[in-house]
């Protein structure tokens, strides 16, 4: 298998190396309770209390509060039921309040659905409004000066996950000061850390959550900033820690760890400059363009974080792209790691109301800040051979799984087939020095890996829809035995199924196909 060259940092990151160091010291020097009063406990509340002021000051935080948590969805869980329990008791106590709750059309799926909880929970029934967006990705500010002076409570990001566009933050604030309007404001700053300069104290957002693991921290581990003065209710109470604001024993190694990479990241000397992270998107948009015919961005790169590419190649549906990425070495996604194992096009880019045909190719393909020259090169590489790959399949259109395949013969079930797992393929393959690998991935995907070679044995490339110009062969007598192989197993336990349904007794499939195998 090719080298794996991870261009998917928007989903999630490797860990620093500093922030593991910082985290196992956690567990092996400072492991001590925080709110414990003997010398442990203290070493590891004076840890915690450091990196929530230095988190303070990357952040800008002013004399906001700035509570640990487990991740952006937490945060933003928190931040919306803190402003809509204000709500309700503002309008108990007779003020008014607003008539809507507006998102985002392009926010992350857990700000509208958080909004729907809370708002049916604690029977506010607002009306939940998306605020629209333009071709390109951001806010319709005119839109947003006639809805604010009714708006309750404003949620928008500073950047967004699956096309990096960059928010015009500054105005919507003067949406909303010159439309004299009230409303809370939430920003969901998860893609901004590390990537845009924040300086929370001095606008008026109320509520930015964070996520560490989008900038080389663990996972389960975030923060939470609450404008002084801003309405705020726990999501979570019982032992009072962070002051009350979020109980629960602190994660002290994920504190830790983010503590490490905030201290990179506020030492200014090794993320890559703006200047310098553009350049590198410009040098993977040049290869792009040059491996696909037809190519086409789906946002201007100067209104988009220089760190994130969200693409489109005619008659190409995403997964197509994403198996010919991966065959490659390349992992991408088709959009927001939540949602990208659902088929239907991204909300995103329909907000966008680009054509349809883009929304169902669209890839993502992003980097962090500390990306290394090598990786770009590596990946240019990677995608001149995925170009050169589809154009010798000489094929322009990637068919579906089903298109051109052959059907299951006599419904034999999975549990009835012939399995071969991923550790015990050397084995079988000595016990059966005459099989055969058969990868029935699409040619462009097998070529794009540089051919396919597992325990010593030469894989044949012979796609689904190939299968039936092979199998006369395959049934004659003293036909090989056959170990059908593909990304993820569910092509090859079709074809093994079909095989021993037309009768040949020793076709197998690799479970869980090479992701398995190279994991």
């Amino acid at each position: 298998m090719p080298p794996q060259i991870y261009l998917d940092s928007n989903a999630s990151n490797a860990v620093l190396p500093q922030a593991v160091a910082a985290a196992r010291a956690a567990m092996e020097q400072d492991y001590g309770n925080p709110s414990s009063t003997h010398v442990a406990g203290l070493r590891a509340k004076a840890l915690l209390e450091t990196v929530r002021q230095r988190a303070a000051r990357v952040l800008g935080a002013g004399d906001g509060r700035l509570m640990f948590n487990s991740g952006a969805t937490e945060g933003i869980h928190t931040a919306v039921l803190s402003a809509l329990v204000a709500l309700r008791e503002r309008r108990a106590a007779g003020h008014p309040v607003g008539r809507w709750l507006v998102y985002g059309a392009t926010e992350h799926k857990a700000v509208p659905e958080s909004l729907t909880h809370w708002n049916r929970l604690l029977g506010l029934d607002l009306d939940i409004v998306a605020l629209p967006v333009d071709g390109e990705g951001r806010h319709d500010l005119a839109r947003l000066h006639t809805l604010a002076p009714e708006t309750a409570l404003l949620c928008t990001m500073a950047a967004n996950n699956e096309t990096g566009v960059i928010s015009d933050l500054a105005g919507i604030e003067q949406a909303l000061l010159t439309s004299g309007s009230s409303a809370l404001w939430l920003v969901d700053g998860v893609q901004a850390l590390g990537k845009l300069p924040l300086k929370l104290a001095a606008t008026r957002i109320d509520y930015a959550p964070f996520s560490g693991h989008k900038l080389y921290a663990p996972k389960g581990i975030g923060l939470l900033y609450v404008r002084a003065g801003a309405p705020f209710t726990p999501l979570m109470v019982g032992g009072g820690q962070e002051a009350g604001d979020r109980s629960g024993t602190e994660n002290m190694a994920g504190i830790a760890a983010l503590g490490a990479v905030l201290a990179v990241l506020e030492d200014g000397r090794t993320f890559g400059s703006p200047q310098q992270l553009a350049a590198r998107r410009d040098q993977i948009a040049a290869a792009l363009r040059s491996a696909f015919r037809g190519l086409c961005f789906n946002t201007p790169f100067d209104k988009s974080l220089p760190t994130t590419l969200n693409f489109s190649v005619p008659g190409l549906a995403s997964q197509a792209l994403l198996n010919l990425f991966d065959a490659a070495g390349l992992r991408v996604s088709a959009g927001s790691a939540c949602s990208s194992g659902q088929a239907a096009p991204s909300h995103v880019l329909a907000a966008m109301q680009l054509p349809d045909w883009r929304s169902r190719s669209a890839i993502r393909l992003s980097f962090g800040p500390l990306v290394e020259p090598q990786t770009i090169a590596d990946a240019c590489d990677a995608i001149a051979r995925c170009g050169n790959a589809l154009q010798r399949s000489g094929r322009l259109t990637a068919p579906a799984l089903e298109d051109g395949a052959p059907t299951t013969v006599g419904g034999e079930p999975a549990a009835e087939l012939a399995i071969v797992d991923a550790p015990s393929l050397g084995a079988f393959l000595q016990r059966h020095p005459d099989a055969l690998l058969v990868d029935v991935r699409e040619r462009y995907e097998h070529d794009a890996g540089g051919g396919l070679t597992m325990g010593g044995c030469v894989a044949l490339n012979v796609p689904m829809a190939s299968l039936n110009a092979q199998a006369d062969r395959w049934l004659q007598p003293q036909a090989p035995p056959l170990v059908f192989i593909c990304k993820s197993g569910q092509r090859a336990h079709r074809a093994a199924a079909w095989m021993r349904g037309l009768g040949h007794a020793q076709a197998w499939f690799l479970n869980g196909g090479l992701t398995a195998h190279s994991g």
